[in-house]
């Protein structure tokens, strides 16, 4: 059996180093994972993507359409863009957060009309045409409770650790991060993969199995 997990963001949100720590876990527990990343225009926070598939079964780094067990949107909207790639009642995990891109707020500032941003609601009416199985995460709470809001990714990752399907346990992806995270951040990165951890059974494992 395998898992495909997808991650969708933009620039700057730390999904090089989400991908980093769970392939170390990964491999600190002999689980075979493949990933295929899309950076593009990171640095000017355009669209990032990450495919990831985990298990013994895989071959190709790219997930199928439709067959990603697991969506990950750091940022919102940016799951609309790769919804074809999760399953019928995938689990996604989407944060509350919206960074609407340049181009959308220059139409914004130049049109006569009114115009308004594209709104949280407005994603989710959309997803939920797809899956119900949605946590909406505010990552950025967590993160400032944590002491550093750099750790959105730490967040979402204490999330998904708390899934049933996530074959790595939480002590790994805990080593993962320490070695991965500059050292004077280690504390507040582990207290937010804590928070994210308890945020999922909160939430979400209210609707999908979680570990016990």
């Amino acid at each position: 059996m395998s898992l495909n997990v997808f991650i969708g963001g933009v620039g700057g949100q730390g999904l090089v180093l989400l991908t980093r720590v769970i392939g170390d876990a990964c491999a600190r527990t002999g689980i075979k994972i493949i990933t295929g990343e899309m950076y593009g225009l990171s640095q000017r926070s355009g669209a990032v993507s990450v495919h990831m598939r985990i298990g013994d079964d895989v071959f190709s780094p790219l997930i199928p359409v439709g067959e990603a067990d697991i969506m990950i949107a750091l940022e919102a909207i940016e799951s609309l863009r790769y919804i074809e790639y999760l399953k019928k009642d995938g689990i996604v995990l989407i944060n509350k957060r919206i960074m609407h891109p340049p181009i959308e707020t220059s139409k914004i500032v130049d049109s006569k009309n009114k115009i308004e941003y594209f709104a949280l609601d407005q994603v989710l009416s959309r997803l939920n045409e797809w899956t119900s199985n949605i946590a909406i995460v505010d990552a950025l709470k967590l993160a400032k409770e944590s002491g550093n809001v750099r750790t959105e990714n730490t967040v979402f990752l204490g999330c998904l650790s708390a899934l049933k399907i996530f074959p790595i346990e939480d002590t790994q992806l805990k080593q993962s991060i320490t070695d991965a995270v500059p050292k004077k951040t280690v504390e507040m990165n582990l207290k937010a993969f804590d928070l994210g951890r308890q945020y999922a059974y909160d939430s979400l494992c209210t609707k999908v199995a979680c570990r016990k």
